[in-house]
């Protein structure tokens, strides 16, 4: 069964009948009318009274009559519906939940904590209301269940440079279309909409996070390490390129793999160079 728009009564029409009710028996008491007309008016005003209901913006109401599904309203307002009916009232609103930070494995079975930051919100009160037990446990366990499968397909990072496979940390716009499906395909069953799903916090379990901190950190220092190589290279050379045009100095090749040498270790060194002055040739 899906969900159907129900459109009860106006609240103040019967309001105003109420009133006409209860006048009635203020009257009816004072001029000691007969008994049997004040019994059915006192009945009908106490039948009138709890039909009352209020649907705030953006709210609903679930009717139900003996059991039986009668519809949904939707529309904000004051209504009346007879006192047989049970109203549930259920929010459309949307909702933020902030899941906790779970330790699961990834794909390379490396220890992670990851936690997801989900917008949703009711679209079918049928489903919400009748096909699961509570929907909002409902949108936590699914959630939990959710990141838990995420986590599971992809590495938190690629320990190769030269591969490009999606990670949990490199591939952000992509984890988080493939959690917003998976989520919304969990939470369909329960007439859920999901709004925005998305990582809210990444990073490697306690036990291995020092470790991982020292490979990146290496990887930075290696990364630093090419880049000033790099532009080292391009220095020597263009500094033996300069001697040979300008004819500053004639080099033979060893005094040339000397000079390189000598350039390159005081260009890529972490410390600063102690120069040392040669007064003799570059053979000495």
């Amino acid at each position: 069964m899906a969900q159907k728009d129900y459109r009860p009564v106006n609240g103040y029409l019967m309001a105003i009948i109420a009133l006409g009710l209860a006048g009635y028996l203020i009257y009816a008491a004072f001029n000691e009318m007969g008994p049997i007309y004040m019994l059915i008016g006192f009945v009908c005003f106490l039948f009138i009274i709890p039909g009352f209901f209020l649907v705030y913006p953006n709210g609903s109401r679930v009717l139900t009559l003996f059991g039986k599904y009668v519809g949904t309203v939707r529309n904000n307002g004051f209504f009346w519906v007879i006192p047989f009916i049970m109203k549930r009232s259920i929010s459309l609103r949307a909702r933020n939940f902030d899941s906790d930070r779970v330790k699961v494995n990834d794909k390379r079975g490396n220890p992670i904590l990851i936690s997801v930051i989900l917008v949703w919100r009711v679209n079918e009160t049928f489903k919400a209301a009748f096909d699961v037990d509570n929907y909002e446990s409902f949108v936590r366990v699914q959630t939990d269940a959710a990141v838990r499968k995420l986590a599971g397909l992809y590495s938190y990072d690629n320990f190769d440079d030269e591969q490009e496979e999606v990670t949990l940390r490199s591939g952000v716009n992509i984890i988080n279309e493939d959690l917003e499906k998976e989520l919304d395909d969990r939470l369909n069953i329960a007439g859920i909409e999901v709004l925005e799903a998305r990582i809210g916090y990444l990073a490697y379990a306690e036990e291995i996070a020092a470790v991982m901190l020292k490979r990146q950190q290496a990887e930075a220092i290696i990364a630093a390490r090419l880049k000033i190589v790099e532009g080292a290279v391009g220095m020597v050379d263009n500094a033996i390129t300069q001697l040979s045009k300008r004819k500053l100095i004639d080099l033979d090749d060893h005094q040339k793999a000397t000079m390189v040498s000598n350039l390159m270790v005081v260009l890529c060194s972490d410390r600063d160079a102690t120069p040392v002055v040669n007064a003799g040739t570059l053979h000495a």
